[in-house]
């Protein structure tokens, strides 16, 4: 019998290694298994996460346990009315040395952390939510004539309440692309929710260990990007994405009518890369056009642009992409 190609047994570790995080994550989060999947999955994609659903649901939890577990330094950013930019970016401050010299020296802010946590996001005024355009794009950050680059790996997870409509700002078309996938928490049912209670009520929380670091994290990465994609799989991606857009004659009915935009080419990006990590998460070498539509709705909902219509009908996203599937042949 020939033994693993070194490709393979790089791909099994990173298998192994993930597997390690899910298990460590399960001793603290209960019953958002595809939400810690899809989240593991951005951060090998180098992307971001923005996480929507009702208070008390785990989102802080699922963040905080989550820096324990890959062992990166953590800031959380409590996004209000009153934050301005130079509270999350950093400012230049005045100082002064033993001789009495005044020289202006950078004091980085919270951005400037492996994990961010950008807690009630949709809270925050608009400049504020826009300073974390650059970050998250570029991983690198701009004050006055001097850029400065944020460490790496550099991940944003962000939190918004759907119930809160006083005192909030929906995030703009461009912040919502720079999202690799938006996901939202549902409840949980009778028997998640008494372990829920019985983990919180009857003993402490349950201690976490570091299963990789940064460094290892980057590994992964790399490994991920030389992965190929099969020719059909990538072509599939193609036509979903075109499917978005109400011109394209692929587009569903629903499409033409409620759709204002489709979706850029990053969601195109964020379709074949999160299908390669959904395939290793599952022990498969191989993507597949099954992983590209399971992973639809979380990487292309929230970049669906609405028509009039399509909001003064409340119309659900992730009820378009179910649709968009449907009439693109697989």
């Amino acid at each position: 019998m020939s033994s693993t190609p070194p490709a393979g047994q790089a791909l099994r570790a990173v298998c192994e290694d993930l597997e390690a995080v899910r298990r460590e994550l399960g001793k603290r989060i209960v019953g958002q298994e595809a939400t810690v999947d899809a989240v593991l999955t951005a951060l090998l994609a180098d992307g971001h996460i923005l996480l929507e659903g009702p208070p008390g649901l785990g989102k802080t939890a699922l963040v905080l346990a989550l820096a324990e577990v890959l062992g990166l330094p953590f800031h959380r950013i409590q996004f209000t009315a009153d934050l301005l930019p130079a509270d999350i970016i950093g400012t230049y401050v005045v100082m002064e040395n033993a001789q009495g010299r005044r020289t202006f020296e950078f004091h980085e802010g919270p951005l400037f952390s492996n994990l961010v946590l950008a807690d009630h996001i949709n809270r925050g005024m608009p400049k504020t939510q826009s300073a974390l355009l650059e970050a998250m794009e570029s991983r690198t950050i701009s004050v006055s004539s001097e850029k400065f680059a944020l460490p790496q790996p550099f991940f944003v997870l962000a939190t918004q309440n759907p119930l809160e409509m006083e005192a909030t700002f929906p995030l703009p078309e461009p912040q919502l692309d720079r999202f690799f996938f938006k996901l939202r928490l549902g409840n949980p049912d009778d028997a998640q929710l008494d372990t829920i209670l019985q983990r919180t009520t009857e003993s402490e929380p349950a201690p976490l260990r570091a299963i990789v670091d940064g460094r290892r994290i980057l590994e992964m990465r790399a490994l991920v990007q030389t992965l190929p994609v099969p020719a059909a799989v990538r072509r599939y991606a193609v036509a979903i994405v075109q499917a978005t857009h109400p011109g394209d004659p692929r587009a569903a009915p629903s499409v033409c009518r409620l759709v204002r935009y489709g979706v850029s080419p990053r969601a195109g990006q964020a379709l074949v890369t999160g299908a390669k990590i959904r395939a290793i998460l599952d022990g498969r070498e191989e993507a597949t056009s099954a992983d590209l539509r399971a992973i639809a709705p979380a990487a292309l909902g929230h970049r669906l642009v609405l028509n009039f219509e399509g909001q003064a009908e409340n119309i659900d996203p992730d009820r378009l992409v179910e649709e968009i599937l449907q009439a693109v042949p697989n």
